[in-house]
């Protein structure tokens, strides 16, 4: 469960004009009428930073903005949310909310190493729909802003953190992971539609080795 309920004083309630994400995001006609017929309202709802939620920052997370997108349909594609997500210079996670349900998405953001001003944006994790209606659990404890950031993207991921495992490194492994399904899925696309009966040994092959690399990666130890 990761649907988070936030402390009252890390309200922020502002609205988020779409204008600004055509600012500072290189959008495309076509991405741009994405936008406007995908996305209903942006919120800037919640700010997690040292004054708000009375833990360090550091310099890799001196803060995390928390942001309610209200869809007009069902649908967000990929390619919207990581408009918005270069449009906006911090850490981000988002709650997408379509009717009487919402899911949580976020990918992690780290400085550039080359230029610190810089965000770079890696692996995107999202969860299942939950009804408006869910129990929402508080933040988890933690000793700094960088310890939350890591625990809330932890909780969106299809794995555990192995023992000693460094976050970045758990970030790939899962990475890995969602790469391999998406070829696993293609594969069994191209199976469903295959008439010939060596083809259908070549895939079935490939199949049962990205099974064991998706397990393999999955192993919490």
């Amino acid at each position: 469960m990761v649907l988070f309920s936030y402390p009252p004083h890390a309200r922020v309630g502002k609205n988020l004009p779409k204008s600004k994400i055509y600012q500072h995001a290189r959008v495309s006609a076509s991405l741009r009428r994405k936008i406007i017929d995908q996305i209903a309202r942006i919120t800037w709802a919640y700010k997690l930073s040292p004054e708000t939620v009375n833990l360090p920052g550091s310099p890799t997370v001196p803060e995390v903005e928390i942001f309610v997108v209200e869809l007009k349909g069902n649908e967000l594609a990929a390619d919207v949310v990581r408009s918005i997500d270069n449009a906006i210079p911090f850490l981000a996670v988002y709650e997408v909310v379509s009717g009487n349900r919402t899911r949580v998405v976020a990918a992690y953001k780290r400085p550039s190493e080359a230029d610190s001003s810089k965000w770079v944006t890696e692996t995107y994790f999202e969860t299942d729909w939950f009804p408006n209606s869910a129990e929402r659990i508080p933040l988890f404890s933690s000793i700094d802003l960088g310890k939350l950031y890591e625990q809330m993207l932890t909780a969106m991921m299809p794995i555990g953190r192995r023992r000693d495992e460094a976050f970045p490194v758990t970030v790939a492994r899962a990475g890995e992971i969602r790469r391999l399904e998406r070829e696993a899925e293609k594969l069994n696309a191209k199976l469903r539609k295959e008439k010939q009966f060596n083809r259908q040994v070549e895939i079935n092959a490939k199949l049962r080795d990205i099974k064991g690399q998706i397990e393999a990666l999955s192993a919490n130890k």
